[in-house]
């Protein structure tokens, strides 16, 4: 009966349900008589009470008990009262009930290192349930997260931790489903560690390394796919915070990577040409033969060339030159401030200037095209607005100085990064990358190199304590 509407079809629809005339009676009491809705917020009260303490909205244990009496679960507490197991529906019962599960859910997070309990009482958020209210995670998956990454985490390794992500528990392995992994298994471009076909961590790895490859899948297999993929950029947002408040660089640039080949459905080692709508390998050989290997230089191509290396008709090719204009061109330049008197240990502050390079069409572009910053993503679910990472580190020693995020790159954008010096006097090399979530071929690596003096703080209090 569920299932027999029509919505946004026709305003109108009949249902005839043909059945016993001893059933009728019973089936007549699903459209009069109205079934009780009763609550799970229970199985999910942590990571509501975590966005809560993030939001100073629950400060101390009394202000969480307070806030679960203004929930649809109070309320049937008292209606149905063995269903959530209460030996009564008293207030004594109601209020031992709700410390008992208040002090549980408070206790995981606190494990899981997402709050602190002070004096056993006041609660504080932390960093990782910081990260994880942001980007509505489950507090389970930012701990696993944060156990799991470690400084020399490459890629494959990464790619298991976000398929083991508890988002993805809810993916259906559903019967016989198990062979179609195996065969597709295979063909997997990176192997798996203990497979296991009947979870969902391993069809939730198999799903993401076909989407890489854009593999055809079966109907089913591509909805579930499509789940996968829309978590996967915010839960892989959530692991560069965590990695990045850990100061590592490669691991972090890694999973950046890792959200552009989401978003376009590409492996990070493909020739970014792959990237335009209708190339092929063998359009890009092709491309290869004229020296064209980025998308820039498919802008600089004569006409006659273009069209006899790209071999498209006039609707390809004008989806080519979409893609080819909404492709970012960014003009990055910075200056580190005062750089003639940095100290090691010391604040050195970083001013960066980004710029979206326009051309003199853009100016008097229609309201009816596509906004400036919007991906073109064929294979990703849902429109994608781009956005950046500027990073700071020392590549040779795997740290991550600083990080911003810049979410809007609608013209250009002025941002000062802040970071401690290195504790090596002289001479540092270190890096500024400007990393796309979204496009790849359009990062950014730029040599920055300090001088630091020794700081004579330091000198001072050490000679003090000798």
């Amino acid at each position: 009966m569920a299932m027999m509407g029509k919505a946004n079809v026709k305003p109108e629809a009949k249902c005839v349900i043909l059945c016993h005339s001893k059933k009728k009676g019973y089936y007549k009491q699903f459209l009069y008589s109205p079934l009780p809705v009763e609550s799970h917020l229970d199985s999910f009260l942590a990571d509501h009470l975590c966005a809560e303490v993030v939001t100073k909205t629950v400060k101390n244990k009394q202000h969480a008990v307070d806030y679960m009496t203004w929930t649809l679960y109070y309320r049937r507490l008292t209606k149905n009262p063995n269903y959530y197991g209460l030996a009564g529906s008293s207030g004594y019962h109601l209020n031992d009930h709700l410390s008992e599960l208040v002090e549980e859910k408070l206790a995981d997070l606190e494990d899981s290192n997402c709050i602190a309990i002070e004096n056993e009482m006041d609660l504080q958020p932390l960093n990782l349930g910081i990260i994880a209210s942001y980007y509505y995670i489950h507090y389970t998956t930012i701990d696993f997260f944060a156990s799991c990454v470690k400084s020399k985490s490459k890629f494959k390794t990464l790619l298991e931790i976000l398929s083991a992500a508890t988002e993805y528990e809810t993916v259906p392995v559903r019967h016989h489903e198990d062979r179609v992994l195996k065969s597709s298994f295979r063909h997997l471009k990176l192997p798996i560690s203990m497979p296991n076909f009947s979870t969902s961590r391993t069809k939730a790895n198999i799903l993401l390394q076909n989407h890489f490859s854009r593999t055809p899948l079966s109907t089913d297999m591509r909805a579930d796919q499509r789940l996968i993929v829309l978590d996967a950029v915010r839960l892989l947002n959530a692991m560069v915070d965590i990695i990045s408040s850990n100061g590592w660089l490669k691991p972090a640039l890694a999973a950046m990577e890792m959200s552009q080949m989401v978003v376009q459905a590409r492996w990070k080692t493909d020739s970014p040409l792959l990237q335009v709508p209708h190339f092929t390998p063998d359009t890009v050989e092709r491309c290869k033969g004229v020296s064209v290997n980025s998308v820039f230089d498919i802008l600089e191509m004569e006409d006659d060339v273009r069209e006899k290396t790209l071999q498209v008709n006039e609707d390809q090719m004008a989806e080519i030159a979409d893609f080819c204009n909404a492709y970012p061109d960014v003009e990055l330049e910075f200056e580190v401030q005062d750089k003639e008197e940095l100290k090691a240990g010391g604040l050195v502050s970083v001013v960066v200037k980004v710029e979206r390079a326009e051309d003199e069409d853009d100016e008097d572009e229609d309201d009816d095209e596509e906004p400036r910053g919007t991906v073109y993503a064929k294979y990703y679910p849902k429109p994608k607005k781009e956005a950046w990472w500027l990073v700071i580190g020392d590549e040779k020693e795997n740290t991550l100085l600083s990080i911003k995020r810049l979410s809007n790159l609608d013209k250009k954008a002025a941002v000062t990064l802040q970071f401690e010096a290195p504790r090596k006097v002289g001479e540092n090399e270190l890096k500024l990358y400007l990393m796309s979530d979204s496009v790849m071929g359009c990062d950014q690596e730029h040599k920055m190199n300090i001088s630091l003096k020794e700081n004579d703080d330091e000198s001072d209090s050490s000679s003090d304590e000798e």
